[in-house]
């Protein structure tokens, strides 16, 4: 058989074709408003974790290049930019082109962003040597044109640390940012809800990722009131520590809304669920995973005392 092959795997089980007609069906949903929105927009406004990772590289490719017809340059970094906030100061004059920027974080994955805006940039972290970004540039539903390769190609340069002038035809258009979406877009903290969260933590301070560390299911079944304290407990630590962002995994996969480890009983005794914290002085790692294997123990009721609402005072 000629032409790409097609792994249909996937839809040799129930849990995999459901998975597959989700998706499917979350595509054609953002497919009707592409054009009008940025995709990185899209993404972190929903905080869907069956769109995060590799997944979101299929609707890069599907929507952005095969269906709007975006240009798009990559490079692997060499001496990347420190200042993502000045950076995306930059792009936001760049009222002629829309931009999507993509980064493989080594710890997180494929991570997706509209560039001109802080908050969603912030999202990736120090940028590391070596690691693989791309940047798409089109006009919407416009066919993309000569300024668009030139965009593309001008921020991946940008991205790895270069100086260069914009040129004036990238400074007229119309896609602009609005004010609403950049102040919604920074105020999405909640630690593990939004993928490519906002990091608040200076973009052109040290940061680092620690390894990941392990909690072991102690309780018959990681349920409800198991997700209710770990929500209370990395609500605390983010009330300490506001800059710095808790990252929760399970078998291999990030888990964007703690919630949905309680769902369908997925997380059952003797599972380990693991985390990891990034940020650029990061503290009290020991004291939060004691905490986290606690609240997924028997014992995790002594974290839903208190007033609703209110952060618990476990971390000073």
């Amino acid at each position: 058989m000629g032409g790409e092959s097609i792994n249909l795997e996937v839809l040799a089980t129930r849990a995999g074709f459901n998975s597959a007609v989700r998706h499917i069906k979350k595509t054609i949903d953002i497919a009707g408003d592409l054009g009008e929105d940025n995709l990185g927009d899209m993404l972190s406004e929903r905080g869907d974790e069956e769109l995060s990772g590799e997944r979101s590289a299929l609707l890069l490719r599907m929507l952005l290049v095969d269906k709007l017809g975006y240009k798009f340059a990559s490079v692997n970094l060499e001496s990347p930019a420190a200042d993502l906030a000045g950076l995306s100061k930059v792009f936001g004059t760049w009222k002629a082109v829309d931009l999507v920027a993509a980064y493989h974080h080594p710890d997180l994955g494929l991570l997706v962003a509209n560039p001109k805006i802080a908050g969603e940039l912030f999202c990736f972290g120090a940028l590391r040597k070596r690691e693989l970004l791309v940047v798409y540039a089109g006009k919407g539903e416009a066919p993309a044109d000569n300024d668009c390769i030139k965009a593309a190609e001008l921020a991946v340069r940008l991205f790895n640390g270069s100086k260069a002038k914009v040129p004036p035809e990238l400074l007229k258009g119309k896609f602009t940012v609005k004010a609403g979406k950049i102040a919604r877009t920074t105020g999405q903290q909640t630690a593990g809800s939004v993928p490519c969260a906002a990091a608040q933590a200076d973009s052109k301070g040290s940061q680092r990722m620690t390894p990941m560390y392990s909690v072991r299911v102690s309780n018959e079944l990681f349920h409800n009131g198991n997700v209710e304290a770990w929500k209370r407990i990395i609500e605390s630590y983010n009330a300490k520590y506001p800059e710095l962002q808790v990252f929760i995994y399970y078998e291999g996969e990030r888990i964007l809304d703690t919630n949905t480890l309680f769902k369908w009983g997925k997380v059952k005794h003797g599972s380990s669920i693991q985390f990891a914290v990034m940020g650029s002085d990061i503290k009290d790692v020991a004291k939060l995973q004691r905490y986290l294997i606690q609240g997924a123990s028997n014992r995790f009721e002594g974290f839903l005392k208190g007033q609703a609402g209110s952060a618990l005072r476990l971390f000073g």
